[in-house]
């Protein structure tokens, strides 16, 4: 699985604006191919902008990059940029771990040892 990391400072008074933009964006991304999850997180509010961070969760780095061809992807980038201060931080990340809570985890061709199951 991979995971795409934005990182936004959204204007205080456009928190709720923000909030509608993800959530339009949600019903969108649960239409793509490879889709898991998405996630917002607020950070401590400051007197100039509120640190939002989120994650979407995708099978594979094939799918995140799909999502990054769509033209969709940029529309939803805009709307919430709307609501934010500068231009958002934007990174890729493998997912080494995750558990959602009843879905079942993508499965890959290895098999796991005895130790690497183990907590």
């Amino acid at each position: 699985m991979y995971a795409r990391l934005t990182q936004y400072h959204v204007v205080p008074e456009k928190l709720s604006n923000f909030q509608a933009s993800f959530q339009a964006a949600v019903s969108h991304a649960r239409e793509q191919r490879g889709y898991r999850a998405l996630i917002a997180l607020r950070g401590d509010a400051s007197a100039t902008s509120v640190e939002i961070r989120v994650i979407s969760i995708w099978n594979s780095i094939e799918d995140l990059q799909a999502v990054e061809q769509n033209f969709y992807f940029y529309q939803a980038l805009a709307k919430v940029m709307a609501s934010s201060k500068g231009f958002p931080l934007i990174e890729g990340q493998e997912v080494l771990a995750a558990d959602f809570g009843g879905q079942p985890a993508a499965r890959d061709d290895r098999s796991l040892s005895a130790e690497e199951t183990q907590f």
